[in-house]
């Protein structure tokens, strides 16, 4: 028998090379499988701790566990930054993504959307897949706190807007930013005037809020819940929906049967790189609304602190772009900077 030839270092090169061009390339790979929404799959929390993105994708990773038992749970993965901008700008520009990574978005992610805060990038720089329901604002202050009721710190604002410390997620012309200026436009003064402090996600806001370094929370109550169920001394003064809910808000006045016409729902979905193939896209369209369609889904999306709204495909596609559309008006109306790619 014939003694094998040594590999040698140009040898084992060629081999190595061959190797490298013959395995799938990372997004390929789990078309190549089969159905995306079986295999592995993150979801990134484009926050931090504690908020309602981590919420978001909490109740999607249940959601398909429920329907499918036998699919990997979908991991959880956090990446801050702009409250969702440095997560949408990764996947518009091919940074981050793939069949297997869902990103969380709100309504919150729309508004910046609508005044150019997630960069050069337009709404249809990703595919949004699913809408798994909606939060609604509230309006929290601390347990303790001299308000007891709404028009208490509505009376607080008259006298004078700068007494109030306003803590919440994002920066200036955030969705929480904008439910407590058009609360301190409801009172009657300039929202040019009030102090509002800026957070990374409602989690670091809840907490502030507990250590009594801001008098009030403009944030959505799913993670106010989460938050109170934890421990956290918080007294919900109003919830932003149109009529009182039920759930866990059961006996929460809305803002509107206390003299303040202020309604702010916040829709929680998901979305998708626009480069991911159209058959993965449709995959997942196809797993979540056969999640939300499931008869359970209802308990889950209540356990979650969740109303009901889900939307998939051009029906989402159509929704994203009338909410845009309504954000933009109110930007202008509060004179917040459009931003310019």
């Amino acid at each position: 028998m014939p003694t094998p030839m040594p590999i040698g270092p140009t040898r084992r090169h060629a081999l190595r090379t061959l190797c490298a061009l013959l395995m799938p390339l990372p997004g390929a790979r789990a078309l190549a499988a089969g159905d995306p929404s079986e295999d592995a799959a993150d979801c990134v929390i484009p926050a931090k701790a504690g908020g309602g993105f981590a919420l978001t994708c909490a109740l999607a990773r249940d959601a398909l566990q429920a329907v499918r038992p036998a699919r990997p749970p979908l991991a959880q993965r956090y990446l801050p930054g702009g409250i969702g901008a440095v997560a949408f700008d990764r996947i518009a520009t091919g940074k981050l993504g793939g069949p297997g990574t869902l990103v969380a978005f709100s309504s919150g992610s729309l508004l910046n959307l609508a005044q150019g805060r997630f960069g050069p990038h337009p709404p249809s720089a990703v595919r949004w897949i699913a809408t798994l329901g909606t939060d609604y604002g509230v309006i929290a202050v601390h347990r303790d706190s001299p308000y007891k009721r709404l028009q208490d710190l509505v009376d607080a604002l008259r006298q004078d807007p700068s007494r109030i410390a306003f803590g919440a997620g994002g920066t200036v012309g955030s969705q929480d930013w904008v439910k407590a200026a058009l609360l301190v436009r409801a009172a009657g003064r300039d929202h040019k005037a009030m102090r509002f402090v800026s957070f990374e996600g409602g989690g670091d806001a809840l907490s502030a809020l507990q250590g009594k370094h801001v008098d009030a929370f403009p944030g959505d109550a799913a993670e106010a819940l989460q938050a109170m169920e934890g421990g956290a001394a918080v007294r919900l003064l109003a919830v932003l929906s149109d009529t009182r809910l039920g759930g866990a808000l059961t006996g929460v006045p809305t803002a509107r049967e206390q003299g303040v016409d202020l309604v702010w729902p916040t829709v929680r979905g998901l979305y998708l790189s626009a480069d991911v193939p159209e058959p993965a896209v449709r995959a997942w369209t196809a797993a979540f609304a056969q999640a939300t369609a499931a008869p359970g889904y209802a308990a889950l999306r209540a356990r979650h602190s969740l109303y009901p709204f889900a939307l998939t495909g051009t029906a989402l596609d159509d929704y994203v772009q009338a909410r845009i559309t309504t954000y933009r008006a109110l930007a202008e109306e509060l004179g917040l900077r459009r931003w310019k790619p």
